[in-house]
């Protein structure tokens, strides 16, 4: 391997995996010179999960460059990537589509509610009937039946207003900008990811360089 060789490495911030031997290849991409090098490089074991389950293991890319200068220390490495990567390890047993199925309706049906009950509550707060009823009897000098161009208006531009905001109906994207649904996801997915770098490094339980982590006690970055 050559000395002056420069591997660059870049890893996503959460990486799932489906077997228990976690080698450099599944968490990383790797991209050098010598075509060579990443092929030595990618089955090198970093993490060894022992038990079966859904499991988290948070890996300093400290940890990850020790890995490799210890199998080969002439070679300079460049990060690309995050600082620190959350491996999350899951048996892949796939449950039945009707359970999917089960999920969605539950899903759909409790969402539906909610909005539902939120925007009746909001009505209500707002005595919206006796609203639209004024300004109806306002213009037309009649009283209001309970159904006129006003109800109705507003019911097509609630509708209307919600397909706006969330920019799609069912697989149709009306702009290519992302939904609010996808922007609060990633936000949530961000938080969740800070809180699990921030409390493995609490814990103590970062597999970083000095210590052996908690995924295998018995040796985890050697294939």
């Amino acid at each position: 391997m050559p000395a002056n060789a420069t591997l660059y490495i870049k890893g996503d911030r959460d990486v799932e995996v489906t077997k228990p031997d976690v080698t450099l290849g599944d968490i990383l991409i790797m991209e050098c010179s010598d075509k060579t090098i990443p092929q030595k490089i990618k089955p090198i074991r970093i993490i060894k999960f022992k038990k079966p389950g859904q499991q988290r293991c948070v890996v300093s890319v400290l940890k990850i460059i020790a890995c490799i200068h210890e199998k080969y220390p002439g070679i300079e490495i460049q990060n690309m990537g995050e600082a620190d990567i959350i491996v999350t390890y899951e048996d892949q047993n796939t449950p039945p589509l009707a359970w999917h199925i089960l999920k969605t309706v539950f899903v759909v049906a409790v969402t539906f509610c909610g909005a539902a009950f939120s925007i009746m509550a909001f009505n209500n707060d707002v005595d919206v009937t006796k609203l639209f009823g004024q300004i109806y009897e306002l213009f037309t000098g009649q009283e209001t039946s309970g159904f006129t161009i006003l109800e109705i208006a507003y019911s097509v531009g609630i509708t209307v207003g919600i397909l706006i905001f969330f920019n799609h109906f069912g697989k149709k994207r009306f702009t290519v900008d992302p939904t609010p649904m996808e922007i609060q996801m990633r936000l949530y997915e961000n938080d969740i990811q800070s809180t699990l770098v921030e409390d493995a490094a609490r814990k103590g339980e970062e597999l970083d360089v000095g210590t052996m982590g908690a995924a295998d006690p018995s040796g985890s970055h050697r294939s």
